[in-house]
């Protein structure tokens, strides 16, 4: 059993973080995700929500919330 991907087809990489604005993830998470067991997706998961919030403290997701991932 794998953990649902946070992914929110808004792919786009912020260049100081690596993180992406849609999910939180680097591009080596998301690559990897389906790769991953499901321990390791859960524990990345946990680390989105601060990862997000960070990217929204920049301004880089407001107009995303509508379609903020699922916690």
């Amino acid at each position: 059993m794998t953990a649902e991907s946070p992914c929110i087809q808004v792919c786009v990489l912020d260049r100081l973080t690596g993180h992406c604005i849609g999910c939180g993830r680097t591009g080596e998470e998301i690559g990897a995700w389906s790769l991953l067991p499901e321990a390791a997706q859960r524990h990345l998961l946990a680390l989105l929500p601060a990862r997000l919030a960070a990217l929204e403290a920049r301004g880089l997701r407001a107009d995303l919330s509508p379609r903020l991932p699922r916690a």
